[in-house]
C-alpha cells in the first residue's frame, strides 16, 4: 500500500492511496479458497468445482467486498500510523473507475479526507460560576391543577328547555361548514357535545354559540388560521351552519377526600403531594435548562480554538436544510425574515460553529474524566423510544440493534446531557429566585449545543 500526503493545512488532511491490484487479488483469492469445498454449481460434484471456475462466476462479487474492506483498512491504517485523532468519520473518494476495479484490471486508488481534532485545553468545570434560577411551587398552583382535574370528571346535566348557553356550557349541536358555498371534508357532524371555551374548535367559533338556547340556529363566521393542518382550508374563511339541540350545565364537583379516592389516591393531602412533587420536578426540570444555557454560554466564552471545517459545513447545512424547510412551509421568503440570504446564512454559520465548538469542547471534557454512557442508560433510552410505538416495541428495539447509526442519535443527547450535569456538579452555582413566569421562560438563543 501506497500512501502520500496530499494536504496538510490546519485540521484538514488528505491523502492519496494506492492499493496494487495484485493485493486485491491474492485477497479475492484467499476469500474463494475458504469457500471452495462449499461451493455447489450445476455439474460438478461438490467440492470439485475448478478454482478457475469459482472466480469466474463468483470473483466479481468477492472483489467488490474485497475493495470495501481494503478501503476500511487502509484509511484507518493511515489514521493509526500518524496517531491521529478524528473529529468525525474519514470521507473517502474513489479515483479508480469502479468497473475497472471490480473486473480486477486496475490498482485501487481513492483519495481520505480527514479533519482532526484540534488541540486545546478545556477550561476547568470547577472554575465556572453558574447561575440556577429556582422557585417555589405556589399552592395556588396546585389548587389550580385540583381545579383542572375536576374539570376533566365533571359531568353535565341539561339545564332545560329556554336556557341560554354560557362559557363553560356544554352544547349538543348539529353543524355544517361551508367554504365559498361548498361543503369541506370533516365539516360536518351530528350530535357533537362541545364545552364553550374549551379552544376545541377554531378561534371565534365556540364565543358565537354564547347565548344559545336548545332548537335555536345560527350561522357561524370564522377564518381557519394560516397554520391550519389542512392545507386546502388554512386561512380561509368559513361559515358553519349550528344548530342546537341542548344546553347542558357542569355539574359541581367537590374536591375532597372522596374526589382524590376516585383519582386512586388515598386522601386529597396525598393528591396534593402528588401534584406538588410533580410540579416540582417541572420546576426543576425548567431551571436546568436556564443553568446548562448559562453553561454552555460560559464554555462558548473560555474557549476558542481552529474548528474542523467539515464538521462546520455539515452543521451549517443540516441547519440551512431546516431553515429553508420552515420557510417553505410557511410559505414566507427572506425578505420576510428582514434579512438578505447572506445576512441569514452568516448569522446560521456563526450558529453552526458554536454547536460545533461546544460539541468538541464537551466530548473533551466527557474524555478526561472517563465519562461513558453505560449499556443500562442506553437500554433505557432505547426501551422509552419504544413505547412510543404500542405494540411495535420489538420491532424497534431490532431497528436500533440493526441501525447504528440511529442508535448514535440517540446516544448524543445522553452523551451531552452526561457531560453537562458533570460539570455543573463541579462548577461553582448559585441558586437565583425568580417567579414562576421567568423560571418558565424560554432561554434566549440556541440552546443546543
Amino acid at each position: 500500500m501506497q500512501v502520500t500526503e496530499v494536504t496538510n493545512e490546519g485540521l484538514k488532511r488528505e491523502f492519496a492511496i494506492l492499493v496494487p491490484r495484485s493485493a486485491l487479488d491474492a485477497k479475492v483469492d484467499t476469500k474463494l479458497a475458504e469457500v471452495k469445498d462449499k461451493v455447489q454449481l450445476k455439474g460438478f460434484r461438490p467440492g470439485k468445482v475448478p478454482m478457475a471456475h469459482i472466480k469466474k462466476t463468483f470473483g466479481k462479487s468477492y472483489m467488490a467486498e474485497v475493495i470495501d474492506e481494503t478501503i476500511n483498512e487502509a484509511a484507518q491504517a493511515a489514521v493509526t500510523e500518524r496517531n491521529l485523532r478524528l473529529a468525525q468519520p474519514p470521507r473517502i473518494e474513489l479515483t479508480a473507475k469502479a468497473d475497472d476495479l471490480v473486473a480486477g484490471k486496475t490498482d485501487l486508488t481513492f483519495n481520505v479526507t480527514l479533519d482532526v481534532m484540534p488541540e486545546f485545553t478545556p477550561v476547568d468545570p470547577a472554575t465556572l460560576k453558574l447561575t440556577r434560577p429556582v422557585a417555589e411551587v405556589p399552592e395556588d398552583e396546585i389548587g389550580k391543577a385540583l381545579e383542572r382535574m375536576a374539570d376533566q370528571q365533571r359531568s353535565f346535566t341539561s339545564k332545560g328547555e329556554g336556557a341560554a348557553a354560557e362559557t363553560g356550557d356544554q352544547v349538543k349541536i348539529d353543524f355544517e361548514g361551508k367554504v365559498d358555498g361548498v361543503p369541506f371534508d370533516g365539516g360536518k357532524a351530528d350530535d357533537f357535545m362541545l364545552v364553550l371555551g374549551s379552544g376545541m374548535f377554531i378561534p371565534g367559533f365556540e364565543d358565537q354559540l354564547v347565548g344559545i338556547k336548545a332548537g335555536d340556529s345560527r350561522d357561524v363566521n370564522v377564518t381557519f388560521p394560516e397554520n391550519y393542518n389542512s392545507p386546502d382550508l388554512a386561512g380561509k374563511a368559513a361559515v358553519f351552519a349550528v344548530t342546537a339541540k341542548d344546553v347542558l350545565g357542569a355539574d359541581k364537583v367537590e374536591i375532597d377526600d372522596a374526589f382524590a379516592t376516585r383519582m386512586g389516591i388515598e386522601s386529597l393531602d396525598k393528591l396534593k403531594d402528588l401534584i406538588r412533587n410533580q410540579m416540582g420536578a417541572d420546576f426543576a426540570r425548567a431551571g436546568r435548562q436556564h443553568i446548562k444555557r448559562n453553561l454552555l454560554d460560559a464554555l462558548d466564552k473560555a474557549h476558542d480554538f481552529e474548528l474542523p471545517q467539515g464538521m462546520v459545513d455539515a452543521e451549517f447545512d443540516a441547519i440551512w436544510k431546516a431553515v429553508l424547510g420552515e420557510l417553505e412551509r410557511e410559505k414566507k421568503t427572506f425578505e420576510d425574515e428582514g434579512k438578505t440570504e447572506d445576512e441569514l446564512k452568516a448569522e446560521y454559520k456563526k450558529i453552526a460553529e458554536r454547536r460545533v465548538r461546544l460539541g468538541l469542547v464537551l466530548a473533551e471534557i466527557g474524555r478526561l474524566n472517563s465519562l461513558d454512557l453505560t449499556q443500562d442508560e442506553l437500554g433505557r433510552a432505547v426501551a422509552n423510544e419504544a413505547r412510543r410505538y404500542p405494540g411495535q416495541e420489538q420491532q424497534v428495539f431490532e431497528f436500533y440493534q440493526k441501525n447504528p447509526q440511529a442508535l448514535a442519535q440517540i446516544r448524543a443527547p445522553l452523551y451531552e446531557d452526561k457531560v453537562v450535569d458533570f460539570i455543573i456538579a463541579m462548577a461553582q452555582v448559585d441558586e437565583k429566585p425568580v417567579s414562576r413566569e421567568e423560571l418558565f421562560k424560554d432561554p434566549e438563543g440556541e440552546e443546543d449545543a
